[in-house]
């Protein structure tokens, strides 16, 4: 077994890498494929809060590094999906805790392990991201449609295109976007985002209230029916194990009719993201 090994990321801090993290996992686990994640945010770590693992956390990433467990006695199992398991970073150590090399070879074994790999990436472009992106094959930029997020973005495209040997392809997340204020030109739109970064694009996620309720309550919106963040997850994951899959149309969702969002997919369907 070889699995994938894909790294979120986005260069800014705040635009939803941790969330988009953990929503496509648990939509690659309901879709029947065995996930890890793994929390780089050393220092710091949420991503077993936006789980609801935070209780059931013993040892993390740095134990694992420095040998004082196994992999399988740090990984934490997730309560709704049996194939989904976490490994946490630590609070208490900071990013330096992790080399490149501790972490490729961590990535490694973990792909023996499971399909997916999923690593969460810090904010920022500085030894935290290089770590972070060390062990990966594959890359999933986060950006939402301003500007300063965007610039960000393209930052790190461009370092991503420095390591085509060792990763693959990247493709991009359009997070939080909001079409009534796209429609009254106050937000960038798909379109203005693609033409500035000219990336592959995976998906587009809607601006949804459900998204904060979802990550006090420790159960991420992939998990769920009725929440169009979610049904925007697992369309992505859909498209991440290549399947063909249509983008919603944000503006219907809005009570749009005729809308740009349906030009814009139609526009890029030729790409067939």
């Amino acid at each position: 077994m070889s699995g994938r090994v894909i790294v979120v990321t986005s260069g800014k801090g705040g635009v939803g890498k941790t969330t988009a993290t953990a929503n496509i996992a648990v939509a690659l686990a309901s879709s029947g494929s065995s996930v890890a994640m793994i929390d780089m945010d050393i220092g710091l770590r949420n991503l077993d809060i936006l789980m609801g693992l935070e209780n059931r956390v013993v040892y993390n990433l740095v134990d694992v590094v420095e040998e004082k467990c196994k992999i399988r006695q740090a990984l934490v199992k997730d309560k709704r999906h049996a194939s989904l398991c976490l490994l946490p970073a630590a609070q208490t150590r900071d990013k330096t805790a992790v080399n490149a090399d501790q972490m490729k070879k961590l990535c490694a074994e973990l792909k023996t392990m499971f399909d997916f790999v999923l690593v969460d990436s810090p904010a920022g472009i500085e030894s935290g991201f290089q770590n972070a992106i060390a062990g990966a094959e594959e890359a999933v930029v986060i950006c939402t449609p301003e500007m300063s997020a965007v610039r960000d973005a393209d930052r790190v495209i461009g370092l991503l295109e420095a390591r085509k040997e060792e990763i693959s392809q990247y493709r991009l997340i359009i997070n939080r976007i909001r079409p009534a204020m796209v429609k009254n030109n106050d937000m960038m739109s798909v379109n203005d985002v693609l033409e500035i970064l000219s990336c592959k694009l995976l998906g587009v996620v809607p601006e949804d209230e459900d998204v904060i309720i979802s990550t006090n309550k420790g159960e991420p919106l992939a998990g769920t029916d009725n929440a169009r963040a979610g049904q925007a997850y697992r369309n992505i994951a859909r498209r991440l194990k290549g399947e063909e899959v249509s983008f919603l149309d944000l503006d219907s969702l809005n009570g749009n009719n005729g809308s740009w969002f349906a030009r814009v997919v139609k526009f890029f369907n030729p790409v067939r993201v």
